[in-house]
């Protein structure tokens, strides 16, 4: 059988198998990313049937999914709210990343992984699933909720710590010197301050350069700009995710609104191919060996993230039980954390221990968290119906 032929074959398959995934989540009413992620681990490296024929599309496939996550990341928030949401949460911002990055990176440590490895691990630790937080809080109808107001600034605090620490970390994959670190931060820093400004002062500039009234335009506008810009950030050795959020973080008012509307579906056919293609490339025999390491983070950083919460939303006055759900939906963990792993693992610079383990830990905290989000008031109601009741604006 001819390449493009096996190439479709294999393609079709994985896509209608992906649907029904996706189909059997919301039923079950989880994440579908762990769902992919097995599918991945079932039919790539060491699986039941290997396909070869669909790596190579795979492999940008997969890169514009990153892109595209990151571009709908930036869609939600504009410039002012960014500054507000650091303002109010650089504290709750700090301890979060603290408690959450030192995990994972001493773990890569007591593992002989190095530096690189430790940075690596840290920010798959540290930063929460922002998709599967957003979801929960929708499902559950707690938009309203006191205490949804603090999880989301913390989410925009790690926005933006990602916006910095991706640049650091692709320089470190990378192997620049110090000095050539220095000049990669310091461009990452001056773009994201550039992007910032203009967003905060003329991004209804920006939003009026992409938009128009005909949907195939405007699609065609949008998703070229994110290319573009991802592929000149990744030029200046700025992470290429990180040019697509910014630029998203520019498109402001009616604009951003249409934009998410048009790039939702493509979001989700190229993140749940992102997601399937890192399970293709990760041997199911080298998950169990790391499996136990796995538990342990998850209950750690799980613990860290209930922290954080309960932390930040007693220092507004929440009451218990919001101070429990806040913490319960900042613990899972997701699409970041592997595209960290997969930035890692696609340089070369990392073990294949590391992208086992980090397959593990997001397979466990993309169940638990939702869980932890969906049941921790019934048992807050359990174990104390006083504080059963929350104050909603």
């Amino acid at each position: 059988m001819n390449s493009p032929a096996l190439t479709l074959i294999e393609l079709g398959a994985v896509v209608f198998c992906l649907g029904l995934l996706a189909r059997l989540a919301g039923r079950v009413g989880v994440s579908p990313v762990p769902l992919y992620l097995l599918g991945g681990l079932a039919f790539g490296t060491g699986g039941f049937i290997e396909l070869d024929g669909m790596q190579e599309f795979s492999h940008l496939s997969a890169e514009i999914g990153v892109i595209l996550l990151l571009l709908m990341l930036g869609l939600e928030y504009t410039a002012s709210e960014l500054f507000a949401g650091l303002r109010r949460s650089w504290q709750a911002g700090i301890l979060d990343l603290f408690l959450n990055f030192l995990p994972g990176a001493a773990l890569a440590l007591f593992l002989n992984w190095g530096f690189v490895g430790a940075v690596v691990m840290g920010g798959v630790t540290y930063i929460s699933s922002s998709g599967i937080a957003a979801k929960v809080i929708t499902d559950l109808g707690r938009m309203g909720n006191r205490e949804t107001r603090v999880v989301i600034s913390i989410l925009v605090f790690e926005d933006l710590a990602m916006a910095i620490y991706l640049p650091v970390l692709t320089a470190i994959l990378a192997g620049v010197s110090f000095l050539g670190g220095l000049t990669t931060v310091g461009i990452a820093l001056a773009v994201v301050s550039l992007v910032l400004v203009v967003a905060l002062r003329h991004g209804h500039h920006v939003s009026r350069a992409v938009d128009s009234e005909n949907s195939e335009v405007f699609l065609l506008n949008v998703l070229g700009a994110a290319l573009l810009v991802a592929g000149v950030a990744s030029a200046m050795q700025v992470s290429a995710a990180v040019g697509a959020f910014m630029l998203g973080i520019a498109i402001s008012g009616a604009t951003s609104h249409n934009a998410t509307r048009l790039l939702a579906p493509l979001r989700d056919l190229f993140a749940a191919i992102f997601f399937v293609a890192f399970g293709l490339n990760t041997d199911p025999a080298s998950i169990p060996p790391v499996l136990g390491w796995a538990l342990v983070l998850a209950v750690i950083t799980a613990a860290t993230k209930m922290a954080t919460g309960i932390w930040a939303a007693k220092r507004v006055g929440i009451t218990r039980s919001g101070r429990l759900r806040a913490g319960a939906t900042l613990v899972a963990r997701g699409e970041f954390s592997i595209v960290i792993a997969g930035l890692a693992v696609a340089s070369g610079a990392v073990t294949q221990e590391l992208a086992a383990l980090a397959t593990a830990y997001v397979l466990i905290m993309a169940v638990v968290g939702p869980l932890a989000a969906r049941y921790i008031e019934p048992l807050v109601g359990i174990f104390s119906p006083s504080n059963d009741s929350v104050g909603k604006t």
